[in-house]
């Protein structure tokens, strides 16, 4: 990819202010840039390595935006968490570690260096291939509904908290559930507030569910014969999700994360899908072909089972 010849990587030496990083790990990369590992890695034109980068996103002195991968994956790991805890700290790579200099940066970023030109991206001079740039935050995508998925794993308690469990059939009835993994309510037609952007990562708007009687949008509804039927993306989704069990898929596509009490906080992703779940509790699910929507997914008699196995094949961090 352009930007990671000597030229490059001596103009984001030179003097990079550094404005915030990111991991690149198989169990925790930038979800805009792919669905699993592999795919984040060849976004950035990198090699999936097993340990992982480090991403350092910054400005040169002429104020130009650079994105430079390390593979020193613990000095950046130490930095992020020195500064989600409120503490200053010091993020200056060695150049031993450098892997490549990409011009442009991936993610919005909401900050810029004092004392410099405004960011702006580096000149033709310095790289002639493509430039690094965020998502566009107007459009929905695979990007957004990624996006859309970090908030609800972020926020697990407000979306949870919108969420009325009477709309789930009772255990018990004539219900045909979601794939046979849970029962799918529906995803109703109240909007909400975005996450408050922060800068080291995107927002993506996306309609929180209301916690209303199931609709027509969504699942389980009544057909003319009496049954109650799920909504096909859902099915579909847990479908894919229950293959991942038996055939593990990509690396990074599931990942399990900590959660209050003994429960994991489970993320898979899948080609047009989105799933974010508690192993205790219920899940959400996103779809490219439903702009902006939210589609819970009650625990059921057999999504347990389902999320058990998630967590059993999913990347952990370490």
């Amino acid at each position: 990819m352009a930007g990671t010849d000597e030229e490059a990587v001596a103009a984001a030496d030179d003097a990079l202010y550094v404005l915030t990083a990111a991991l690149l790990t198989p169990a925790k990369f930038p979800s805009v840039l792919g669905d699993d590992y592999p795919e984040a890695c060849a976004a950035l034109g990198l090699p999936p390595l097993a340990d992982g980068y480090g991403l350092v996103l910054g400005q040169d002195g002429e104020g130009a935006r650079w994105t430079v991968a390390i593979d020193d994956v613990s000095l950046v790991a130490v930095a992020i968490a020195s500064w989600d805890c409120g503490m200053e700290h010091d993020l200056s790579p060695e150049e031993h570690t450098v892997v490549a200099a990409l011009p442009g940066w991936p993610l919005l970023v909401a900050v810029a260096a004092p004392n410099v030109p405004a960011p702006h991206d580096p000149g033709p001079e310095i790289t002639d291939g493509p430039v690094l740039a965020p998502p566009d935050s107007e459009a929905w995508g695979p990007a957004q509904r990624r996006l859309g998925a970090d908030e609800i794993a972020l926020q697990w308690a407000l979306w949870r908290d919108q969420v009325d469990d009477s709309a789930f059939p009772v255990p018990g009835d004539s219900v045909e559930s979601s794939a046979g993994a849970g029962d799918a309510a529906g995803d109703g037609s109240a909007h909400g507030s975005p996450a408050d952007e922060k800068p080291t990562a995107e927002s993506t708007t996306v309609e929180q569910p209301s916690g209303g009687a199931p609709s027509d949008d969504g699942a389980p509804s009544d057909d003319p014969n009496g049954r109650r039927t799920g909504h096909s993306g859902i099915r579909r989704v847990l479908a894919e999700a229950r293959a991942y069990v038996s055939s593990p898929p990509p690396l990074g596509r599931v990942r399990s994360s900590f959660a209050p009490g003994d429960a994991r906080t489970l993320r898979a992703d899948g080609p047009g899908w989105s799933l974010v779940a508690r192993t205790d509790d219920m899940a959400f699910v996103l779809l490219d072909d439903e702009p902006g929507e939210v589609l819970p997914v009650g625990r059921g008699p057999e999504l347990p089972g389902l999320l058990e196995g998630l967590d059993r094949i999913a990347v952990r961090p370490l």
